[in-house]
């Protein structure tokens, strides 16, 4: 029998009394190739990659910096949110195109002493100017994305440092104030460019006429700001310096919530009808945490309004039915296996989920364990179906709402942190594309997350699409943040990435490298990526996988190479210790003692 809903959407807390009880449960519910500026994919597939590995603490950011900054906070006492805050505060300063203050975030996680699971939303909200009919062009029709993208139009009113300051007041252990020095050091006496961000700020049209960015990333003969040359950002030191001082509604309102009003609303391109009073009525959530059993794991995300929660689980509880780990990495039906459940899985993404403060979203009866038995039935060993339509979640009667494609922003960044005490925390943050909306206030770049709605708000017959755009409203997200626990309740892993909607598919891949595969971390981390979107199989070029494509083709796969860059950074946790690893595919790294 299915559990209440009143019991899927209570706080998780962990651990049980055995691996029995894991398995005994129902459902808990509810790049644009941006550049590695690590290792070649010739040079990442070669050889069995090592983790790094700890026996106390660790953290993986996307950028060594950050690392230091999350590791400095470990060693002072601090707990996994600690760290956690510190690193995100330095990626605003080093990693501008991808995270910061001025963009959105989700975080999960686990208390290991309540064993309580706590899931946090700081994702963007539209200022009350937004409406449905917001990226039409004059005749109805959807605009040009990359034009609307740019500008004050596409900015939600951040979240990042509600969400932070919400987390912190319930795990922090250090005083708020301490976990941005780091940050605000770095920020006066400067970082250099790293070869990755040298590489974006080159390739960033549009950048360069931003008033304000434009100075800060470009000299003044025009050209980008190089590798290894010092970036200094006092206008940044200072905004931490008010924030760390006063607490996150030093950014909601005053002369900081004052300025971003400005900037978008005086933007040269698509400028923004948003008020201070927008920014200062954010408010973050804490959102039910979706869980699934998955073989003798429980596996815990993020729900709505991201996706990447409820679509990997569906995902993972589709497989499971299957039984890959006789069939091992790099198979051909392991491959067609995962992909045919990403298809399913992503339809009923794109049908039934948003907001769910403004959509009626079915959780819990997405990640029905019969509904997810029923769904595999339509996978077939050695034939691909093509596009899949989606499932009927719940009681007959439920009719899912108009399908709605969008276009996610894929620069964003993942850390995981498991400190000493066994607390864990997997955190993603966004900007959503490139430098977000290539406006800059006060030391940081504002998001263009509002893209992330469907342009269209109903089908041609009318049926309304459940992401359309609404005042209020939180876009559709594909962050998926993760935790895994054994048997004992004890958690094992963490793991997230950037990559828009391709997250979801690096996360499942990652999630089953190493969970029936085996393989450590910075191997599962570092495996080729391959996915489904519902819009045919992506395989990332210059891989092993690649020599496979024929195959696939002939069951029926149509294939595309993909190189857009994950980001993956994932803790793996066994009885030798912590085991840390970071995508060779960026410039992330794993830090513990």
């Amino acid at each position: 029998m299915m559990a209440t809903r009143s019991a899927l959407f209570s706080r998780r807390r962990l651990p049980w009394a055995g691996a029995a009880a894991v398995l005994s449960l129902l459902v808990l519910a509810a790049c644009q190739h941006d550049g590695s500026g690590g290792l070649t994919l010739s040079e990442i597939f070669e050889g069995t990659p090592q983790p790094v590995r700890a026996s106390k603490h660790m953290i993986v950011a996307g950028h060594p910096l950050a690392a230091e900054a999350g590791l400095d906070m470990l060693r002072a006492g601090g707990g996994a949110i600690d760290a956690a805050i510190a690193a995100e505060m330095v990626l605003s300063l080093v990693e501008p195109q991808s995270s910061g203050i001025g963009g959105g975030a989700f975080l999960i996680h686990y208390a290991a002493e309540s064993g309580a699971i706590d899931a946090y939303d700081g994702r963007e909200t539209a200022p009350k100017s937004a409406n449905p009919y917001m990226f039409l062009d004059g005749t109805g029709k959807p605009r040009d994305h990359r034009d609307a993208a740019i500008g004050g139009m596409a900015v939600g009113v951040p979240g990042l440092l509600r969400m932070l300051e919400m987390a912190h007041k319930e795990y922090g252990r250090l005083p708020w104030r301490d976990l941005f020095k780091p940050a605000i050091d770095l920020a006066g006496k400067g970082f250099p460019i790293s070869k990755r961000l040298a590489r974006l700020i080159a390739g960033a049209k549009g950048l360069s006429e931003s008033p304000v960015a434009g100075v800060y990333f470009f000299n003044n003969d025009g050209t980008p700001k190089a590798e290894g040359e010092l970036l200094r950002n006092p206008d940044l030191a200072d905004t931490l310096e008010r924030v760390a001082r006063e607490g996150a509604g030093a950014f909601h309102g005053g002369d900081i919530a004052k300025a971003i009003v400005k900037a978008v609303g005086g933007a040269p391109r698509n400028p923004s009808g948003m008020k201070v009073s927008d920014i200062e009525a954010y408010k973050a959530k804490k959102r039910p945490p979706v869980c699934l059993p998955y073989r003798a794991w429980l596996v815990c995300g993020i729900g709505p309004p991201s996706s990447g929660g409820i679509t990997t689980l569906q995902i993972l509880g589709m497989v499971q039915n299957f039984d890959l780990a006789a069939l091992g990495p790099d198979s051909l039906e392991a491959v067609h296996l995962i992909a045919e459940a990403g298809a399913l899985a992503f339809a009923d993404r794109d049908a039934y989920i948003a907001d769910p403060d403004f959509v009626a979203v079915p959780a819990a009866a997405l990640l029905d364990p019969e509904y997810l038995r029923l769904r595999a039935t339509g996978i077939t060993p050695g034939t691909a179906w093509g596009r899949r339509q989606p499932g009927m979640p719940g009681k007959s009667a439920w009719l899912p709402m108009a399908i709605g494609k969008t276009h996610e922003g894929f620069s964003t960044t993942h850390l995981s942190v498991i400190d000493g005490q066994g607390n864990a925390v997997a955190l993603t943050a966004s900007n959503a594309w490139t430098f977000g909306s290539r406006l800059m206030v006060r030391g940081f770049i504002l998001n263009n997350q509002l893209t992330d709605f469907a342009f269209r708000p109903n089908t041609r017959d009318g049926a309304l699409i459940a992401n359309r755009a609404m005042p209020g409203k939180r876009p559709r997200s594909s962050m998926a943040p993760t935790l895994v626990f054994d048997g004992r309740g004890r958690v094992v892993m963490a793991i997230g990435s950037p990559g828009g909607t391709s997250i979801i598919g690096y996360v499942t891949k990652a999630l089953i490298a190493a969970l029936d595969w085996k393989l450590n971390i910075q191997s599962a981390v570092d495996s080729a990526n391959f996915l489904s979107r519902n819009d045919g199989l992506r395989i990332e070029a210059g891989t092993r996988l690649e020599k496979m494509v024929p195959a696939l083709e002939k069951i029926g796969h149509q294939v595309k190479l993909f190189n857009r860059a994950s980001g993956l950074n994932g803790i793996f946790v066994n009885e030798g210790g912590l085991e840390g690893g970071a995508d060779k595919r960026r410039e992330g790294v794993a830090l513990g003692d």
